[in-house]
């Protein structure tokens, strides 16, 4: 960031009461201010406690704006705002000093602020409370979550499960998810060292009390522990207790069972930084849950707290616990998660200090990725690629630079397009032709005259129109792939008019040179982009088996040799399997109108039903942009092509850790490292097979590590900028 960004954080949260998303609140402006944002947090209900607040109020660039108390609302009561008062007071404030990023909490909230539409490209939603299963994802949620992810700038998404479930529902979110698990401050305080524990045994809760977090049976566990010869006392610290009509009576009971249970002692509200002080001087947290949190996608704050603080926590064993602490953590609650399973894990803890030890480290080790700092680091970067700083090279001019884009297809250009519409001093605007033929004239002959530099994606027809109608005192980029090279609409460019010719690899580089007859110092190359950021997921169980192919049409693609390389490996283990990401070959007119590629596609359809290699190990999943997320599927994307210009699949699986398998199709070897590269199916499915979990891990790393250094979209994104402001 080049200047200081204007952040305003607004929570459908009462930060009177202490809980997992009233810390989300404190967490998010403490990491803001550390990122050098300044940072408005607007309240949603007067606040009678300062325990969230007041740590706030001294930090760096952070103020606290208290609607009722500054009457920002006429008839504002004593009562917190609704989602329609908050959107309309958040509106007031950016009407006043107006916001680069507006950073909520709350689906109710979040939808009616969108609804209001004061706001559009700039919110960053932090959402929980969507539907977390395919079950529960209805057509009305997967419609509203939609209208959210294309009103929104970015979605924030506490874990990378509940990423991948909101990019495969919602297709508008993909691009726009980014991980934001919770965060927790490092002790301010030396953190007591117990080289035995403490008698009677320490254990202890913090945050809110509520059916589904076994809060109550909670209470129960020092008398059972009695039973079986333990002495402990619970330790609990909260104030907010659930009143749930689902549980009739619970509130009461719970508040009775505090007050009143023989080894429990409950010290009440307190804020965050004394919470964590009682704690640390407990022996063993507790994160038990009823089983129908098992399936969540949220990740628990306490256990991060708890692991800050050096203490091992007991609690169920899920996918999302087990991606966190190891499949092998010794305090899992076992069985049932029964309130006598739960007492089991912490006699355990109790009478096995190895196993508590090595919990004790896991949880250590897991909270310090989850630091504050670690959260500013990751708000600056966010916030680095949002708001870019101005290109020298534009600082100066007397107005922004005009840059017009043109062409009938511009999805390779996507995400630059965005970033070029972020960058100050740059004006941009799109000349989005209907076909590759067809256009609007009038639209096309106003952005020739407006526009500084024009970048004409495909040298097709419009490249061109452009190359004889530009204003003689502009710029002219055109970007080639392929295909256009085996038509005539080369020839008709003008080429004098032309500033840069863009390839994606220096092998058509080279073709386009052959073909044209251009001059050299015309043609450039810029490879394509990889988001390399958003592709960097952890892979998922069983990955290393699977291999992948994207886009299998037209025949050139070679599904069939992909096959070949899928046989040869089952003929020696049958855990290999294939999953084919593509549109069917006849969903696209122009290739299933070819006698030869229906023809094709039958003998490969044939092969996979009656193979027995085959049987039960190919699979074909939906097209679609989720590509980050079925990337964590797949342990080694193939490319068996007859030829390419550039094949963007092999790219994207190296940024996701996936190992590479290339044939040598024409140029391949100017794109990418000839270790990937293979002779023949067999020699791949060979080189496939001697990867051990181990060097499967370590070859994928290499593979990140290159995609990085050579596709990543910061740094595309870059040389294309260069090309533009130059």
């Amino acid at each position: 960031m080049s200047r200081t960004v204007n952040a305003l954080v607004y929570g459908d949260v009462d930060l009177n009461l202490i809980d997992g998303s009233a810390v989300w609140a404190q967490s998010t402006v403490q990491a803001l201010s550390r990122a050098g944002c300044r940072t408005r947090l607007v309240l949603k209900a007067p606040v009678h406690t300062g325990r969230l607040v007041d740590p706030l109020t001294g930090l760096p660039r952070v103020s606290v704006v208290r609607p009722h108390e500054e009457r920002l609302l006429p008839g504002l009561a004593d009562r917190p705002l609704s989602p329609v008062q908050a959107s309309q007071v958040l509106a007031g404030l950016d009407e006043d000093d107006p916001c680069d990023l507006l950073v909520l909490r709350g689906r109710r909230l979040v939808a009616r602020v969108v609804a209001d539409g004061c706001f559009d490209g700039r919110i960053w939603a932090y959402l929980t409370d969507i539907p977390q299963s395919a079950a529960e994802m209805t057509e009305e949620a997967r419609a509203e979550l939609g209208r959210i992810a294309e009103a929104g700038a970015r979605l924030l998404c506490q874990t990378e499960e509940l990423r991948c479930l909101l990019e495969t529902w919602v297709p508008e979110a993909v691009g726009k998810c980014l991980l934001s698990p919770p965060s927790v401050p490092e002790p301010d305080f030396d953190v007591p060292e117990h080289e035995r524990p403490h008698d009677p045994f320490r254990l202890v809760y913090t945050g809110k009390f509520a059916p589904l977090w076994n809060t109550l049976p909670m209470t129960r566990l020092p008398a059972l522990l009695a039973e079986d010869g333990i002495r402990a006392e619970l330790h609990t610290v909260g104030d907010k207790i659930h009143d749930d009509p689902a549980h009739p009576g619970f509130q009461t009971a719970m508040a009775r069972a505090l007050a009143a249970t023989p080894g429990v002692e409950h010290h009440g509200g307190q804020p965050r930084e004394e919470a964590m002080r009682l704690a640390a001087d407990c022996d063993l947290g507790l994160g038990w849950r009823g089983p129908a949190l098992d399936a969540s996608l949220e990740l628990s704050t306490k256990v991060l707290e708890f692991g800050a603080l050096g203490l091992p926590v007991v609690l169920n064993r899920t996918p999302a616990h087990e991606a966190l602490l190891g499949d092998d953590y010794p305090l899992y609650v076992p069985g049932r998660a029964a309130l006598e399973d739960a007492a089991a894990a912490v006699a355990r803890a109790v009478r096995e200090p190895e196993a508590r030890r090595l919990a004790a480290e896991r949880c250590r080790s897991a909270a310090a990725r989850h630091t504050l700092r670690v959260a500013a680091d990751r708000w600056r970067g966010h916030l680095g690629a949002a708001f870019p700083a101005a290109p020298a090279a534009v600082i100066a001019r007397p107005r922004p630079l005009r840059v017009g884009v043109a062409g009938h297809d511009l999805k390779f250009l996507t995400r630059l397009l965005d970033h070029f519409r972020a960058l100050p001093g740059l004006d941009v605007r799109v000349d989005a032709w209907e076909a590759l033929a067809r256009h609007e004239p009038a639209a096309s002959r106003e952005l020739a005259d407006w526009a500084d530099v024009v970048v004409v994606e495909w040298c097709g027809p419009a490249a061109v129109w452009y190359s004889r109608h530009k204003r003689p005192d502009s710029r002219l980029v055109i970007r080639l792939h392929r295909f256009e090279l085996d038509a005539d609409w080369p020839r008709q460019v003008a080429i004098d008019a032309v500033d840069q010719v863009i390839c994606v690899s220096t092998y058509y580089a080279r073709r386009t040179l052959e073909h044209t007859g251009w001059p050299e110092s015309k043609v450039t190359v810029i490879p394509n982009w990889v988001d390399t950021d958003q592709l960097d997921r952890p892979k998922a169980p069983g990955a290393r088996f699977r291999l992948g192919m994207i886009g299998i049409a037209p025949s050139r693609k070679r599904l069939d040799l992909g096959l070949d390389v899928l046989e040869t490996l089952r003929a020696e283990d049958r855990r290999w399997q294939l999953s084919v990401k593509s549109k069917p070959p006849w969903e696209y007119w122009w290739i299933w109108n070819k006698p030869e590629e229906r023809a094709h596609y039958d003998a490969v359809l044939r092969r996979i039903q009656t193979s027995p290699l085959l049987e039960g190990a190919v699979v074909f999943d939906d097209y679609g942009s989720d590509v980050a997320s079925w990337l964590r599927r797949i342990g080694h994307v193939l490319s068996t092509s007859d030829d390419e210009s550039f094949h963007l699949a092999p790219a994207e699986g190296m940024a996701s850790a996936a190992v590479p398998a290339l044939l040598p199709w024409p140029g391949a070897d100017e794109i990418y490292d000839t270790r990937w590269i293979h002779p023949d199916p067999t020699a791949m499915a060979a080189s496939i097979a001697t990867l051990d979990r181990t060097t499967w891990q370590s070859t994928g790393e290499t593979a990140r590590t290159q995609a990085r250094a050579r596709f990543s979209l910061n740094g595309v994104a870059r040389a294309w900028t260069d090309l533009l402001v130059t």
